[in-house]
């Protein structure tokens, strides 16, 4: 799933493709990906006439801001979107297109068909249920190390469950828990009110600068990512933990890279750097 670099690639891809793009129609080709209004036809019509101001993003979610509505996306496994000609042919797995005045289209295909759109009004958006219990996002100026600490206090549970817990802090998957808890040297067993202060900041730090770095190279294309202009993301080859099972440490600490399963997922760690244990850490190891 694409995690937050991937969301916020998409959406800056997409605020350059369609803001200030009026819809002349919509078609829904598949309508279970269309959740709220239920029925198709009334979802069509909502957007017919609106504006595209701009796109936004709340974790993983891709908010198009249509002046009183908003529409909330979520890509799920392999939703994409693309800007087409109208008279470009229409790719298999071609789930909804958006028609503009211009004679472009905004074409969402799902092969897993996961993917959910849903309109709100703009002001019950907060409220609203996909968004309103998400967590901080980490690369807002509100996610200071105080209010960081602040959600992980008191919490017993194994630290790499609960960052990926989206009502803590939003847009963290599989692969970038992995690389910041490698790059803060922190084993994601360990209970989240087991880390001393000085761990907190350093994982305060690696989360900030894992995301910072990951959305500059435009995401990781592990599987089958691509952003709305159908480019990969180059992070993939700066990854130092998540799918380097079997290899050598990139610290050079002298360790090799493990594979096993933490709260039914796939986990990667270092277990010179990342010991099981707190106080076994060798000190801070540079980010390259």
């Amino acid at each position: 799933m694409p995690e937050l670099p991937e969301v916020e690639t998409v959406r800056s891809t997409l605020q350059r493709l369609v803001a200030g793009k009026t819809i002349r129609g919509v078609d829904v080709r598949l309508p279970r990906i269309v959740r709220r209004p239920a029925e198709p036809e009334a979802f069509a019509r909502a957007l017919e006439g609106a504006t595209i101001r701009s796109v936004g993003r709340r974790g993983k979610f891709l908010i198009f801001d249509l002046e009183e509505l908003q529409l909330v996306s979520h890509l799920r496994m392999e939703g994409r979107y693309g800007l087409y000609d109208a008279g470009a042919e229409l790719e298999n797995h071609t789930h909804v297109v958006f028609c503009f005045t211009d004679g472009t289209e905004l074409r969402y295909r799902d092969v897993r068909q996961f993917g959910t759109m849903d309109i709100y009004r703009s002001d019950e958006l907060d409220r609203a249920e996909p968004l309103r219990k998400l967590g901080l996002e980490p690369l807002d100026d509100a996610f200071t190390l105080p209010a960081f600490r602040a959600v992980l206090e008191g919490r017993k549970t194994k630290i790499k469950p609960l960052l990926l817990n989206q009502e803590c802090v939003v847009g963290i998957g599989n692969i970038y828990v992995d690389e910041a808890l490698h790059a803060a040297g922190i084993h994601p067993e360990r209970p989240a009110d087991s880390l001393t202060r000085g761990e907190l900041a350093r994982l305060h730090e690696a989360i900030r600068r894992t995301l910072s770095e990951a959305v500059e190279a435009g995401g990781s294309s592990v599987k089958s990512y691509v952003n709305g202009q159908g480019e990969q993301g180059a992070y993939q080859f700066r990854l130092r933990a998540y799918g380097r099972q079997g290899e050598a440490c990139a610290a050079g600490c002298g360790g090799e890279i493990v594979k096993f399963v933490v709260g039914g997922r796939g986990t990667h760690i270092c277990p010179v750097c990342q010991p099981r244990k707190a106080g076994g850490r060798r000190g801070a190891r540079k980010h390259t």
